[in-house]
């Protein structure tokens, strides 16, 4: 296995692709944790958790999944918690 890069070195990007890719994997009624993209992301995975809300945000407003608290959809601005991460119902 490869060395997974620093937390710094990881970008926006790379990060809001990952979100995607996993939601994907997933399918349309399925959910991630944040978790799970970070720990894919970097060896020390907490550090980057706040940019994997971040990003998921952007990606929730962009429309391209939902950020979810118990089943329902939640913003991630008032959101407390844990939170969940799902393909956009279109």
């Amino acid at each position: 296995a490869r060395p997974r890069p620093d937390p710094l070195a990881v970008t926006d990007a790379a990060i809001r692709a990952r979100i995607v890719q996993t939601c994907g994997a997933r399918g349309p009624d399925k959910t991630c944790c944040p978790s799970d993209i970070a720990r894919g992301l970097a060896e020390d995975w907490r550090a980057l958790m706040p940019r994997v809300r971040a990003q998921a945000g952007y990606l929730a407003h962009e429309g391209r999944i939902e950020i979810r608290q118990n089943g329902q959809a939640v913003d991630i601005a008032t959101a407390r918690g844990p939170i969940r991460l799902a393909l956009a119902d279109h």
